[in-house]
């Protein structure tokens, strides 16, 4: 009987953070589609009519992938040139989940 009831457990709980992991991975889709995709492109890559003219970042560059999550981070809540900050308007953990959702890019 305690099997039993350890085992529901463990299946309610692999099932209530497979459906957070898979939310937070559309959260982040979604956030990335309103605020980055219009400038980088929905692969990334910057070809976007806007894209060349801000000088926006291709995600996919040998430099941006030497970049730590933490200076991604960075620069997505404190701006960088000619990309505005997005402190106050985002949170940090949104801004974590889009660092992410950004590196799995193809």
């Amino acid at each position: 009987m305690r099997i039993t009831r350890l085992l529901t457990l463990v299946l309610a709980i692999m099932f209530v953070a497979g459906i957070s992991t898979r939310v937070m991975a559309e959260d982040a889709a979604d956030v990335y589609k309103a605020k980055c995709q219009s400038c980088h492109g929905a692969d990334g890559k910057g070809a976007t009519p806007i894209g060349p003219k801000l000088g926006v970042r291709d995600f996919h560059a040998p430099e941006v992938a030497k970049e730590s999550d933490q200076e991604m981070f960075d620069i997505t809540k404190n701006g960088k040139a000619k990309m505005p900050k997005y402190d106050g308007k985002l949170t940090d953990d949104q801004i974590k989940d889009l660092v992410k959702f950004i590196r799995g890019l193809k």
